[in-house]
């Protein structure tokens, strides 16, 4: 049996681990919504994915009695699309908006507004696309490379959907910024280019999001005692 070329094998090296860091930010994804990104560095959320994060090293998370989350917004505000329609885009925001609230409830009590030992958590999603999918190492084969091709070009092929979030933490009163985060997620592909992308296909990765958000409040509490 002959072996594959060293090229062939290089090929799929490379696509098997631009698959494995799909959820890595990149600093050209920043969308302007945080106002300063030189101090993030790279780092894990709780769920072990890769996040850009930065934290006030003197904050104390424990001289906050409440959490105001304000409604999370898209930034910069997007174009709706004949996959990804108006009525989805507010679905996700909303959803995203009651999957933060429960989860920063379990922590401590929601404030109706900033203000006197409130801490305020202000996010924004700040992509949902779609694109083709990226080539599988077995698709590195040439004649594979055609199939996909063709596929490709009749629309047939899966569409990764992708969706990203940045958030900043702030002091109610002064308004002082006590720690950001910048992520990316997955969410479930869809068959070809003209499937509609649901809140559904999304979920997950929101849900993630605002637990890991529960988890890094509940680990601050503790190292703060």
């Amino acid at each position: 049996m002959k072996s594959l070329p060293r090229i062939t094998l290089l090929c799929a090296a490379l696509l098997a681990v631009a698959a494995c860091s799909s959820n890595r930010v990149d600093p050209k994804d920043y969308s302007g919504f945080l106002k300063d990104y030189s101090r993030l560095q790279e780092a894990k959320s709780p769920s072990g994915d890769p996040v850009m994060r930065w934290i006030d090293p003197k904050v104390n998370i424990n001289q906050y009695s409440k959490v105001f989350v304000e409604p999370s917004q898209f930034y910069p505000k997007p174009q709706p699309t004949a996959v990804i329609s108006q009525q989805t885009l507010q679905e996700i925001t909303r959803y995203f908006n009651e999957a933060l609230r429960r989860e920063m409830a379990s922590v401590m009590p929601l404030a109706k507004g900033p203000g006197p030992g409130v801490i305020v958590v202000r996010p924004a999603i700040t992509a949902v696309s779609t694109s083709n999918e990226g080539l599988r190492p077995y698709e590195v084969i040439p004649i594979a490379l055609i199939a996909a091709g063709v596929n490709t070009a009749m629309g047939g092929r899966d569409q990764d959907v992708d969706v990203g979030v940045e958030a900043a933490f702030l002091d109610g009163s002064s308004q002082k910024v006590l720690a950001q985060v910048v992520r990316k997620g997955a969410g479930q592909e869809l068959e070809n280019d003209t499937q509609k992308l649901t809140l559904n296909d999304v979920k997950p990765v929101l849900d993630g999001w605002a637990k890991d958000m529960r988890a890094s409040f509940l680990a601050a509490k503790q190292k703060g005692r």
